[in-house]
């Protein structure tokens, strides 16, 4: 029986059609190439890094709710829009959320790390248009925009027009929906539709939308609950925080509505969702959502920083007080189905003042490529993650940094483990791959066909053990590094690795 099971597990791999991957870039964040992992060998989730306060949110018009941040490279500047909001809380337990309205805001880099507020003299507060707000609160043409739940991007689709090369979705105060906006430059918005054009959902969290090229079409994402009615008047949100999705041709009229499922992950509270492509593999929507858990109180709880604070909060509300966020990692090829890791991708991390929070580790909306400040070391991802919210006068956005492509390696121990892909296709004269390896450790590269059995020069024999600790390193066997004899064929890639990791793969 044994034998037989064997067999016809062997008959289904092969019966599989092989996965073309061409040249391009491939992750290891999800099972997508992963036939079998053996040894010690498993998929490894890694963390961000802090590093410095990229800004505070510290001006009148500002306050200690800002937020719900869009980060973005554009040409030679980094853009950032943002929640502006001030919640005041004081003894015994007075929530005051209307000290100003909810404006959009915007701040700039040269480099991603150091960043200004210009003032741009677009919009009036308190009698002076010297701030940096692009989205005020009020009405805009027909429409009612809520400047505090912002999310914007730069449209890459070669037929958006000028005057829609940046793109905005926004919630409506009134009536409920998502509203689609339109700028020429970043800073001058308008409406591109009379009335909300999404309008089934909750939407009380960072709604977004993009242009995805590799599909051709936009793609939305949306907070909604697994249960309640629609009707505008009696909502009432009930069941799960969770995420809903459609796509659209025009960024006016959305279709094809799935609730995004997960393949090993409970059912759990989601906040934001932040998918967008990956800039570096836009076939890939990765997403970071925020984690919400209501702990409860405990001896636990009142051992978190800002006690008395925390206890004020719950008296207006128990979850305000009580509730603690972090940021989760996952990814996505259909845009529906995610692998969403259970594990925490920003967990709180050290207990200081402003962690440990509801609104703590909220990331941005999306990490961005920076330069490393470590001289002759390659660029680097940046992230960014609110802290310090609710108390005070301010709020405050941190920047995290990782590894390019660096979310999730194939890892393996000095004991070592072995990854033997699926049947795949490429093309290209080499095989390059981002992985590190302590200077004990090694990785060694086998070329196999369909059935698993070594080429003749792309055996494990034949291969080089690669160390080190490289972005693109091109792997070398006895006779070489052409694997051009090889492009079109179906073929297998088994990686024999030991106290390292492999982050990603690219045929070129």
């Amino acid at each position: 029986m044994k034998h037989l099971l064997l067999a016809l597990l062997t008959v289904s791999s092969l019966s599989a059609d092989p996965i073309a991957i061409g040249s391009r870039r491939e992750l290891f964040v999800d099972d997508f190439l992963i036939e079998k992992m053996t040894g010690k060998a498993e998929q490894r989730l890694h963390h961000p890094q802090p590093q410095e306060i990229a800004i505070t949110h510290d001006l009148p018009w500002e306050g200690s709710g800002s937020g719900y941040h869009s980060v973005f490279k554009d040409g030679d500047k980094y853009r950032m829009y943002y929640k502006s909001w001030q919640l005041t809380v004081t003894a015994p337990g007075k929530v005051n959320t209307g000290e100003h309205p909810l404006f959009t805001c915007y701040a700039e880099s040269d480099d991603g790390i150091h960043w200004r507020k210009p003032e741009l003299g677009l919009h009036e507060f308190k009698g002076s248009k010297a701030n940096n707000i692009v989205i005020p609160h009020g009405k805009m043409g027909k429409v009612n925009p809520d400047g505090g739940h912002p999310a914007v991007f730069k449209d890459d689709n070669p037929s958006a027009p000028p005057e829609a090369r940046y793109k905005a979705i926004v919630r409506s105060n009134s009536p409920k929906g998502l509203l689609a906006l339109k700028s020429p430059d970043g800073l001058r918005w308008s409406p591109m539709a009379d009335a909300p054009v999404i309008t089934d959902g909750a939407f009380d969290s960072q709604n977004l939308a993009f242009w995805d090229a590799h599909s051709g079409q936009y793609r939305a994402y949306w907070r909604y609950f697994t249960e309640g009615t629609t009707d505008e008047k009696n909502w009432k949100p009930s069941g799960d925080r969770a995420i809903r999705t459609a796509t659209s041709k025009d960024f006016i009229h959305w279709e094809s509505q799935h609730d995004l499922s997960y393949t090993d992950s409970p059912s759990e509270q989601l906040y934001t969702n932040q998918v967008k492509p990956y800039a570096r593999a836009p076939h890939l929507l990765l997403g970071f959502p925020t984690r919400y858990l209501e702990r409860g109180w405990s001896e636990s709880m009142r051992a978190l920083p800002e006690r008395e604070h925390r206890e004020w909060r719950s008296k207006a509300s128990d979850r305000y007080g009580m509730v603690v966020t972090e940021g989760l990692f996952m990814a996505s090829r259909d845009g529906v189905t995610f692998k969403r890791w259970n594990e925490a991708f920003l967990p709180p991390g050290i207990e200081r003042p402003g962690t440990w929070n509801y609104g703590h580790q909220y990331i941005a909306w999306h990490p961005v490529e920076t330069k490393s400040a470590l001289e002759g070391a390659p660029n680097e991802l940046s992230l960014y993650a609110t802290e310090s919210y609710w108390t005070g006068n301010s709020s405050q956005l941190r920047r995290y940094t990782m590894r390019l492509d660096g979310f999730v390696s194939i890892h393996a121990p000095m004991k070592g483990g072995e990854l033997i892909t699926k049947t795949i296709t490429f093309t290209g004269k080499t095989l390059t791959m981002n992985f590190a390896t302590s200077a004990a450790g090694g990785v060694k590269v086998e070329i196999q066909d369909a059935n698993g059995k070594p080429l003749p020069g792309f055996a494990l024999s034949d291969s080089e053990e690669h160390f080190g600790d490289s972005l693109e390193r091109t792997v070398v066997w006895k006779n070489g590094t052409d694997v051009s004899s090889l492009a079109g064929k179906v073929v297998k890639l088994r990686f024999v690795l030991k106290d390292a990791d492999v982050y990603s793969i690219k045929f070129e």
